[in-house]
């Protein structure tokens, strides 16, 4: 087992992870930026190294500086949490050509999944089911429109560096597809610096259904079941729940063993998760995979009783999994609060933090970082806390979390709470009637 581990990341999931490690005996390293000297991951870790001033380019994101702290530390891993480095293949061969252990996916894996065009790809030789559509990256404009008039409007223009939205496009009839051809690549170019380009059929009413999975050094995979990830602003979540309330059993079995499928195929390593759409007719295909932890996973934790982390640091360690699926017999739904204003365009809000009152009672947890007098930077992401509630069922779910958005008091900030209260109260969610395409109709009354 590892005597110590880096963290290589900030807030809240690195506090995550120190926490585990603390538990099972493992020595912690914090790393941060001129800007979180008064986190408290550096408070609670062992030690702590700063590693560069408050942009993420020359801190969080920079990879000598990272590998130098863990040598002078002497730490035998890094955990990379999410975001950030965390699916950076270059940083992965990094810290095996340093000899420390990377808990996360090899670099081959990440190259392989990395890119959505390759992935489909190895999805579709796995026998996994994928979106109509191109196969890999499309050449010319005249490609694209001749693929898109075989297949049929409407189609999903996609990026294949892309993410968080960046290089979309919907395209609904053919007088349209040259604008959004020439755009989205712009973008792409902009946002990733690679604007090579993929297409879909565009799928109508979807939601957003992910898969969690483990995988160990000996090939062997094993899942924990659905996570419904509809509710989301521009590609990026807001909320999310398990079970999924348009799971069935027979769609959760056929979902769970495309996943398993899929990871065993290239032999994955670690924790990550396996990314469907899912029609109104609960066809699923394969969107992605992320080989790293999600911010969502203490739902799955909670409604399954099982400590993420922990798994991931047992499989880098060399320790085999059970190879056990597992079905959730709880319902736990998890809200993200950010720094933003939700009546004005959720836009990021960075400050102070003037008052502070986390709920509680019987399953309510917190993962956070913040409390009372808390500097919140605007360098990074506007995330500071994840709200996650655990019930017998998604009624009782519903309910425990709107007690506790209430208790939840953060003052001289604005935040997303206001905004998870009324969807709490929305009649689509409560009937778990929502897709992707929720919030587009979804308006914010005024406080």
């Amino acid at each position: 087992m590892f005597k110590k581990i880096l963290i290589a990341n900030r807030g809240e999931i690195a506090l995550r992870v120190i926490r585990t490690c603390k538990e099972m005996g493992i020595k912690t390293v914090a790393v941060y930026s001129k800007a979180d000297a008064e986190s408290l991951h550096v408070r609670f870790a062992d030690e702590a190294v700063c590693i560069g001033p408050a942009p993420s380019s020359e801190s969080y994101l920079k990879m000598a500086h990272i590998i130098a702290a863990a040598e002078i530390t002497n730490a035998d891993a890094i955990h990379p949490g999410y975001g950030f480095l965390s699916e950076n293949a270059k940083f992965s061969k990094l810290c095996e050509e340093h000899e420390i252990k990377f808990i996360g996916a090899t670099s081959e894996m990440i190259e392989k999944m990395g890119d959505k065009a390759t992935a489909k790809a190895t999805m579709i030789s796995a026998g996994v089911p994928c979106i109509p559509g191109s196969e890999g990256i499309l050449d010319t404009f005249e490609e694209t429109e001749e693929l898109a008039v075989e297949m049929g409007f409407p189609v999903m223009l996609k990026a294949t560096a892309g993410g968080g939205g960046k290089g979309m496009r919907a395209v609904w009839k053919k007088e349209d597809l040259r604008d959004a051809w020439d755009s989205a690549r712009m973008e792409a170019k902009a946002s990733f610096g690679n604007d090579g380009m993929y297409m879909e059929k565009l799928i109508e009413e979807p939601r957003h259904i992910e898969i969690q999975v483990v995988g160990d050094a000996f090939g062997k995979a094993c899942h924990l079941s659905e996570r419904d990830c509809s509710v989301q602003r521009r590609h990026q979540k807001l909320t999310e729940e398990t079970p999924s309330p348009f799971m069935t059993d027979e769609l959760r079995e056929k979902m769970g063993v495309a996943a398993v499928k899929a990871a065993e195929f290239i032999k994955y390593e670690g924790a990550g998760t396996v990314e469907f759409l899912v029609d109104k007719h609960r066809n699923f295909y394969f969107m992605e995979m992320n080989t790293r932890i999600q911010v969502e996973h203490p739902i799955t934790e909670e409604v399954v009783d099982y400590d993420l982390i922990r798994e991931q640091i047992l499989v880098a360690a060399g320790v085999p999994i059970s190879g056990k699926n597992y079905t959730p017999q709880l319902h736990s739904i998890e809200c993200r609060i950010n720094a933003e204003d939700p009546h004005n365009g959720f836009r990021p809000a960075p400050g102070k933090i003037t008052s502070y009152h986390a709920p509680g009672g019987h399953g309510v947890r917190i993962d956070t970082h913040v409390y009372s007098g808390y500097m919140i930077p605007p360098n990074y992401d506007s995330m500071i806390s994840k709200l996650i509630v655990t019930a017998q069922t998604r009624e009782e779910a519903i309910n425990k979390m709107k007690r506790a958005l209430d208790e939840y008091v953060i003052e001289g900030v604005k935040t997303t709470i206001p905004f998870h209260r009324q969807l709490m109260d929305h009649p689509d969610y409560v009937a778990g009637n929502y897709t992707t395409k929720f919030m587009e109709d979804f308006e914010i009354k005024p406080l």
